[in-house]
């Protein structure tokens, strides 16, 4: 028996409400990130991730491609001197690459191209999408470095005051990802997010 038919069979109308709003909201439930006992947002494809952002507009969240080993960056590594971080390995150089000729084809070019200005970042961008601007409130916080609450202010603002419809890509860390979604990143992954830093989809940029 559907929920409306429960209605008309002698279930109190109040109680049949109740029940319907809680099929209705369930499936959200299941995936909305931050709730507690919620399980993880399913993975998009690179495909289904463009719809969504095209139809919403907002940012699109990159964490940089796959990196040499390592966790963090040497010691006493210097922003601007690539040979002292830790860098994009090939296949995070080919994954941006792939990445930029797919997104090329779709005949689809966001408003506007924001990096970090760690090197990693600041290739994933170049090699996927051309031009770009730091900004260095996508800066990572890792280790104490930064200023998270002022960074992840500036990120809040920026999205708020974003135009209806307008597009951006913002290449970061998983750090600053997790910071504004509550969500971990993998390396290379894509968050699309709203005005109001909302988790809408998830998925591997290189799928």
């Amino acid at each position: 028996m559907t929920p409306s038919a429960r209605l008309s069979a002698g279930v109190p109308r109040r109680v049949a409400l109740g029940r319907l709003t809680a099929l209705l909201v369930m499936p959200w439930l299941v995936s909305a990130p931050g709730l507690a006992g919620a399980q993880p947002m399913p993975s998009a494809s690179r495909a289904q991730l463009l719809v969504i952002w095209r139809q919403s507009g907002g940012v699109l969240l990159i964490r940089h491609a796959a990196t040499e080993s390592g966790l963090g960056d040497p010691p006493g590594f210097v922003i601007g001197q690539c040979s002292t971080q830790r860098n994009l390995s090939e296949a995070g150089r080919q994954a941006s690459r792939v990445l930029g000729a797919w997104l090329q084809a779709q005949n689809f070019k966001p408003d506007a191209v924001l990096s970090s200005q760690w090197c990693r970042c600041q290739d994933t961008a170049r090699l996927a999408f051309g031009a770009f601007q730091d900004w260095p409130a996508l800066n990572s916080t890792f280790a104490g470095q930064g200023d998270p609450a002022a960074q992840q202010q500036a990120l809040r603002q920026r999205l708020q005051a974003l135009p209806a419809g307008r597009t951006e890509v913002w290449v970061t860390h998983q750090v600053i990802m997790t910071g504004l979604t509550g969500a971990y990143p993998g390396l290379g992954e894509g968050f699309v997010v709203d005005r109001q830093g909302r988790l809408l989809a998830r998925g591997d940029l290189a799928a």
